[in-house]
């Protein structure tokens, strides 16, 4: 059907290319960058769309044009377009890390015992209950199922931070729901150091790859991160405060970040929560505490959710892993709310402890990133053993932004919205 359409387009075109030299050959397949570029418009235009007539968060239309037009389904985008806009993609994930490690005030933590109490008790209530159900009721061995926990436990910084601006949301639930995805995602990243050990110790004969590849990832992030926050700080001392400078130069180093880590094979998340977390401690002349990064950085989350979504293997799908997908989830959603709820968290009503226990359910791009970090390592192995937390995060990725976003809005933190605006925006 379509090479009747394309048949007399080819032969006109080569019939131009006896007078016209200068024409290419007629094209058999639409450029990747083009069709890429027109899967990012058409990811804006749903989540707009749904954002305008469902009230819905945009991150869902951006994730549902990623899975619709990636490989898993129509195949618009191939795995290797993917894999050319994969550094676009970590940079945006890197600027988006930035911004929760910059939240993780460590001083106000340290006076605020309840809140911290309920957030320890989050991430361990978390971990143990994942790893208890992959490994008890799913069968993984012990190794893939603290992967599994490791990956999923947190929640998702992108997504958070995402819904908390498109909600122009404040209040104390929401300042709750980001230290906790902050403190989430740390906690997090250690377990996810240990359990890269973990998997070498199991599958390699050479213990230095259990011992040296955590070292290499814990103390790469925590140098390129401590000398790039060093040259932020240093730089941007002698400008303007606020200016247009010192976010050029905050944006700069994160990028340089970004490009460092992927060269010594360091997780970009990881080395730029770290840099947002020195910067936060560090900076006690608040020299970038008050410079916010431009508003178009949040443009990069459209390919960062479009990519996320493309990544997600929908071709494996099975209705058992489905089942165990969802079995996790909720484990993990009892877990965190219960956690939330009994701890305190400063909150003292229960309805609001609770919401603030929906509000960190997100499970998104870093969770998919860190599981394919993991994967990689024995991909013989590795992309079915963590096949369930990937689709675990598949889930989510639809109904964790809509859980956040109803959790700021029962509380009563979240900007009505605003129709009034012809078009779908």
């Amino acid at each position: 059907m379509i090479d009747d359409i394309v048949s007399p387009a080819r032969a006109a075109w080569e019939d131009l290319q006896e007078r016209l030299f200068f024409l290419p050959p007629f094209p058999d397949a639409v450029d990747s960058l083009a069709l890429f570029s027109l899967l990012l418009v058409i990811g804006l235009l749903v989540g707009e769309w749904l954002r305008a007539r469902w009230g819905w968060p945009k991150v869902i239309g951006y994730v549902l044009a990623g899975t619709v037009f990636g490989p898993s389904v129509l195949g618009w985008i191939s795995i290797e377009a993917l894999a050319q806009t994969r550094p676009i993609a970590d940079a945006a994930l890197g600027l988006l890390m930035l911004e929760i490690g910059r939240q993780l005030d460590l001083r106000w933590l340290g006076q605020n015992r309840e809140l911290l109490r309920a957030a320890l008790a989050e991430i361990s209530l978390s971990f143990t209950a994942i790893f208890l159900f992959a490994w008890g009721v799913v069968g993984l061995i012990p190794a893939w199922a603290a992967a599994a926990a490791a990956v999923t436990m947190a929640s998702a910084p992108a997504v958070v931070l995402l819904i908390v601006e498109e909600s122009s949301a404040q209040g104390q639930v929401t300042e709750r729901i980001v230290i906790h995805t902050a403190l989430s995602a740390a906690a997090s990243f250690v377990v996810f150091a240990v359990v890269v050990g973990v998997v070498h110790a199991e599958y390699s004969n050479d213990w230095l790859n259990a011992v040296l590849h955590p070292l290499w990832v814990v103390v790469g992030a925590l140098i390129i991160a401590w000398a790039m926050a060093l040259l932020a700080l240093l730089v941007a001392s002698r400008l303007p405060k606020r200016s247009l400078a010192q976010v050029f130069i905050l944006v700069a180093t994160a990028l340089l970040a970004v490009g460092t880590a992927r060269m010594l094979a360091v997780p970009v998340f990881l080395t730029l929560f770290v840099m947002g977390a020195i910067l936060s401690f560090s900076d006690q002349e608040r020299t970038l505490s008050y410079t916010n990064l431009p508003e178009g950085h949040w443009l990069l989350a459209i390919i960062l959710f479009v990519v996320v979504g493309a990544s997600l293997p929908w071709q494996d799908f099975t209705w058992l892993i489905g089942l165990q997908a969802v079995g996790l989830l909720l484990v993990r959603a009892v877990a965190k709310v219960a956690a939330v709820a009994w701890a305190g968290d400063g909150l003292g009503v229960a309805g609001r402890r609770v919401l603030v226990g929906i509000g960190i359910q997100p499970l998104s791009a870093t969770a998919v990133f860190m599981a394919y970090e993991i994967a990689g390592l024995y991909p013989e192995i590795g992309r079915s053993s963590l096949s369930l937390p990937l689709f675990a995060a598949a889930i989510m990725e639809l109904a964790g932004p809509a859980l956040c976003r109803f959790a700021l809005v029962r509380a009563g933190e979240s900007a009505p919205a605003d129709n009034s605006k012809e078009g779908v925006a």
